[in-house]
């Protein structure tokens, strides 16, 4: 699958907190990463996504930071923060704390963005649709069964 048929997907914190901390190997989190992994999907996240996972995981699950340094080095692809312009640009879209991830995820061209608070991301920017882990499951599930209908 070229990158052009691959849909690019912005992993918020939640997300990737939850898919390095699972227990299950069937959580919606982790099922997102291991598309990532095996280039199904197009995965992104930002430096600041990625410095606070690393902070909660340290303080909640010093476990686990081994099996997160591990997914972001095979699943991620880590871009730099969106600039405060970029952020101000769409002020009012997401609440302030998320406004710097939603513009990262507008600059990446990213068509989905992975978040389990999606009340931070209203009233969202047009071209980024904001969803929660299991419905993005349950939409690539979609989409990948209308590819198996074209051949």
């Amino acid at each position: 699958m070229s990158n052009k048929s691959r849909s690019r997907i912005f992993i918020d914190a939640d997300v990737l907190f939850a898919g390095s901390a699972s227990p299950s190997q069937h959580s919606a989190s982790l099922v997102i990463l291991r598309m990532a992994e095996i280039t199904l999907i197009d995965a992104c996240t930002s430096t600041q996504v990625i410095g606070e996972v690393e902070r909660n995981l340290e303080e909640k699950m010093p476990a686990a930071v081994p099996a997160f340094r591990l997914i972001v080095q095979r699943c991620l692809r880590v871009v730099e923060n969106a600039s405060p312009d970029q952020g101000r640009a769409i002020a009012g879209s997401a609440h302030p704390k998320d406004l710097p991830i939603l513009a990262t995820a507008l600059r990446e061209k990213c068509a989905y963005l992975a978040t389990y608070n999606i009340r931070h991301f209203q009233p969202g920017a047009s071209g980024v649709l904001v969803l929660t882990p299991g419905d993005l499951v349950q939409r690539i599930r979609y989409l990948l069964s209308q590819l198996g209908d074209s051949v």
